[in-house]
């Protein structure tokens, strides 16, 4: 009896502790996602000028940047991200292509290196992410595991999941 006890105290534990290490990857996740949200405003704003008949682009990165603020779970969080992530890659695109000049102005330079490195640590995150849910849902779906966890209302969670238009490269479509 002790040992069924001690037994159910350290998969309890286990599965405590998994579901913590989850939710700090998902706020370090959110975290990220938050600093490129940050540094885009200032981007835009410092290309605006420049790029005048571009409203377009610039009014889609700040709904998708609206959107992203405003999403509470880490699906809709994810989903937004990716939303923000397929308008800004636009804009850099478009920069590059587009506006050579603009590239070697020193503060847009600084600016847009911040955010391609912001979104190789979205990656590398996400990538952890993945990592800790996978570990987590190997608990909650293992026997004996498996009946501690419904025990307790602990059920798998989704993972992440890119949209089918990761998928595809992003066109550049500056005079629509």
């Amino acid at each position: 009896m002790i040992l069924a006890i001690g037994s159910y105290i350290k998969m309890s534990n286990d599965l405590n502790n998994a579901k913590l290490a989850v939710d700090a990857q998902w706020s370090q996740v959110e975290n990220v996602m938050q600093r490129r949200a940050d540094l885009i405003p200032n981007l835009t704003s410092s290309v605006q000028g420049s790029m005048k008949h571009e409203d377009k682009v610039f009014g889609e990165i700040a709904k998708a940047r609206s959107n992203f603020n405003n999403a509470k779970t880490p699906n809709a969080k994810l989903k937004a991200n990716d939303e923000l992530n397929d308008k800004t890659t636009v804009l850099v695109n478009a920069i590059y292509e587009n506006y050579p000049n603009l590239t070697s102005n020193k503060n847009i330079n600084s600016l847009m290196t911040e955010l391609e490195g912001t979104e190789n640590r979205i990656a590398v995150e996400r990538r952890r992410y993945i990592q800790d849910v996978n570990a987590y849902n190997q608990r909650v779906y293992n026997f004996p595991t498996n009946m501690v966890a419904s025990s307790k209302g602990m059920y798998p969670i989704q993972n992440y999941k890119a949209t089918s238009s990761a998928q595809k490269v992003p066109k550049v479509k500056l005079d629509e």
